[in-house]
């Protein structure tokens, strides 16, 4: 079965290989990397060492003048 379809990526528009398309993939290839690369900050803690941070509302719970 051949597919006469050109893929474009929903976020760039720029085309991508047809058998990415038939896999299900909407997007292509470096812009799938860069939505779903998850955002990591590393936090020095008083007193202890760092902690790596990758949930933003962790980060804020640290902060203990966040809530004044």
């Amino acid at each position: 079965m051949s597919v006469d379809h050109t893929p474009h990526c929903r976020k760039c528009d720029e085309q991508y290989p047809t058998a990415r398309w038939a896999l299900g993939y909407k997007m292509c290839m470096p812009c799938a990397e860069q939505e779903t690369a998850p955002v990591r900050t590393i936090v020095p803690m008083a007193k202890s060492n760092y902690i790596l941070v990758t949930d933003l509302t962790l980060l804020k719970g640290l902060n203990k003048y966040a809530s004044q």
